[in-house]
């Protein structure tokens, strides 16, 4: 009879000693986050499980962990990070900006588009070129977050909205790659190593739902997806055992049963003499840690290796509903295991011991309706499968909301059912045609109810500076995608104001995990004041902010968050100001304060 161990929660059998043994350690742990528990295991085991698992280059490996010392690296890090109060920025790389102009051009892209649907040139280079310019930075941003630069299709396709090339990124024709659209391997390592240098950290887009369309030039993935029904999304299996739109072939995930690589891959590996060397990890990989070579581990395996090989930070993990939520513990396991590998071998280039990051696009996914998404039949608790957050397609719909009624029902929301979970909140974004401000009418106040508002805020590329979400003769979401227009930033004066607005809040709120994080406390309504207080093991963060205040002189009450003869300043003036009888005086020409002690 054969030996079995469970792993994800399915049996794998025994296929040698050493798989074995893996498959025993790791399903230990295989249940749930890797946690502080995790750092006082045997360094040799806790090494030898990685480098099984996780198919390493064998360097160094299976010796002794060495000691990670996240201080022996100068970073932009001023007190202890927390995904719960981060501020993300997500971009099209496409459509940010162009760093390479050589790149513009390949594969033979040159079918003429529909309005914003070919590639327009964006790419890594230019990401890391805003970078190093301090563009991020000066946002407060903690992580940047772009679009899938794997390998596109390299045909146009037409799904109802006009030809279209995968300029997006959610057309994968091979995880192993990137497309030199986007740049380079190398490319892509820099501007890792250069965000971290700033303390920023780096999200990809994982797409484990579906391969890029057919084309005459991309063939369908044979053995690997399902052909056949359209989704109609009335219920469970209306969402995930179907294609997501005709010719956009949806990945067998639910499935054990072994495939072979498809003969498009194969050839394509051959041509550019890489075979030997991807099949050789895939059979490490697999041979190591027990795992069926069913089409959703393959990709697992290609998308952990983005992080042992660049040291990503995290994942946003796209059309989680459309998949069986049990697949995404078990990516969130395989990309611990990577994280952590890759924080042993370049203990300089760690920024510090947070870990790895998973979070989830549930399409319509609402916080108001609780922490559950109901799928008409069935409701599933996300939370409960390997993610740290989920994207909240709820704030931006708080249009007629006052500042408090949202600060206040989001306050709730983190002190009970979501104590323990995290939403990513937005206003605008790439597929979603309903954002905040669609006019741009509202830029000052999309940015003060995203930044002040509790939970982690999503900055959608161009929401700092108003740039347009209505472009004539777009169809479908193109319309959202325009591209960054870097010289009316430098030289228009409302979008450098706008921008600057965007700049104090956003660098405010880095300082300050209580904003995100914290506490919300109301302390007067008119015109408006509150607190955030955040307190973390030893961690102590409070501040105060007042909106819709006249221009001028200002009476803020403090309510006893600051102690008398405190001296505060204002961080959007400038201005300081001592505390006396409980309150605060300030003249200053704005209509907001953001109060911190000095």
């Amino acid at each position: 009879m054969k030996k079995s161990v469970y792993i994800f929660g399915k049996p794998y059998f025994k296929k040698d000693p050493s798989a074995y043994d893996i498959a025993i350690a790791f399903s230990k742990i295989a249940s749930k986050k890797w946690d502080t528990r995790l750092k006082t295991c045997h360094k040799s085991m806790f090494s030898f499980i990685l480098w099984g698992l996780l198919c390493m280059s064998c360097t160094n490996t299976t010796t002794t962990k060495k000691n990670i010392d996240p201080t022996t690296a100068t970073k932009d890090v001023s007190q202890k990070f927390e995904w719960k109060a981060a501020t993300v920025y997500f971009l099209l790389t496409d459509r940010f900006y162009n760093g390479d102009k050589e790149n513009d051009l390949n594969f033979k892209r040159d079918q003429e588009t529909d309005v914003l649907r070919g590639f327009e040139g964006g790419d890594i280079k230019g990401v890391t070129k805003k970078i190093q310019e301090g563009y991020f930075s000066d946002l407060g941003i903690h992580a940047i977050w772009l679009t899938p630069v794997v390998e596109q299709v390299h045909g146009v396709v037409d799904e109802g909205t006009g030809a279209t090339y995968g300029y997006h990124g959610y057309w994968t024709k091979d995880w192993t790659a990137l497309d030199p659209n986007f740049g380079t391997k190398k490319d892509l390592k820099e501007m890792v190593d250069a965000a971290h240098a700033k303390g920023i950290r780096v999200l990809l887009d994982a797409v484990i739902n579906h391969t890029g369309p057919v084309t005459a030039s991309d063939p369908i993935w044979t053995n690997w997806v399902r052909q056949g029904a359209i989704c109609d999304f009335k219920n469970y299996e209306g969402n995930t055992s179907c294609d997501l739109v005709a010719n956009l072939p949806d990945i067998i995930t639910n499935s054990d049963q072994e495939v072979e690589l498809p003969e498009h891959l194969v050839k394509k590996w051959k041509d550019e003499g890489r075979y030997e060397e991807e099949v050789a990890a895939l059979d490490l990989f697999f041979k190591t840690s027990g795992l069926p070579k069913a089409p959703r581990f393959y990709i697992m395996k290609w998308l952990s290796d983005y992080i042992t090989d660049f040291g990503i930070d995290g994942y946003r993990c796209d059309t989680v509903k459309h998949t069986e939520p049990d697949i995404w513990k078990e990516f969130s396991t395989i990309c611990d295991a990577a994280f952590l590998q890759w924080k042993q071998e370049n203990p300089t280039k760690v920024i510090d011991d947070t870990e790895f990051y998973l979070v989830g696009e549930v399409y319509h996914y609402n916080a108001s309706n609780g922490i559950q998404y109901d799928y008409g039949d069935k409701k599933v608790d996300y939370s409960k499968y390997g993610f740290d957050a989920l994207i909240n397609f709820d704030l931006k719909n708080q249009k007629n909301g006052t500042y408090q009624t949202v600060f206040e029902k989001y306050d709730t929301f983190f002190q009970n059912e979501f104590k323990e979970f995290s939403l990513l909140n937005y206003m605008s974004s790439h597929d979603d045609m309903e954002p905040f401000d669609p006019k741009r009418i509202n830029p000052y106040q999309t940015a003060t109810k995203l930044l002040l508002c509790p939970g982690a805020a999503q900055i959608y590329y161009g929401d700092e500076v108003g740039r347009s979400l209505i472009i004539p003769e777009t169809q479908g979401d193109a319309t959202l995608r325009s591209i960054m227009d870097w010289e009316a930033i430098t030289t228009n004066f409302e979008k450098q104001k706008l921008l600057t607005h965007w700049q104090k809040l956003g660098s405010f709120r880095h300082k300050h995990n209580a904003i995100g994080a914290g506490n919300h406390f109301h302390i007067q309504d008119t015109p408006y004041v509150f607190a955030r207080t955040r307190t973390e093991q030893n961690y102590k963060d409070t501040v105060i902010i007042g909106l819709e205040f006249s221009k001028g002189q200002k009476k803020i009450p403090v309510n006893h968050f600051f102690e008398e003869g405190d001296t505060v300043i204002d961080t959007y003036s400038g201005t300081k100001a001592i505390v006396t009888n409980n309150e605060i005086l300030l003249h200053t020409p704005f209509d907001i304060v953001l109060l911190e002690k000095e």
